[in-house]
């Protein structure tokens, strides 16, 4: 799994720590939604039901593949 610096510091956050990478990776195969962000990027969400079937989103750079953020959105509407 690619990943930025970024994603490796906020990745070490106590809310954040919770995050299984086979979460993310489950995210970025499988969506439920995808956008493009004016910046290319690519914000990436699925429902994880192993944590109440909260909505995981993950960021990816323009490559598609590479991990910038992960978090649990609480504002995420399918």
């Amino acid at each position: 799994m690619k990943t930025t610096t970024y994603f490796l510091h906020t990745k070490s956050r106590p809310d954040r720590a919770v995050i299984r990478d086979e979460w993310i990776q489950r995210v970025v195969r499988h969506p439920v939604r995808e956008e493009r962000q004016g910046d290319g990027r690519i914000r990436r969400w699925a429902r994880i039901p192993e944590m109440g079937d909260r909505a995981l989103r993950v960021i990816l750079l323009e490559d598609g593949e590479t991990i910038h953020n992960a978090f649990f959105d609480r504002d995420f509407e399918e």
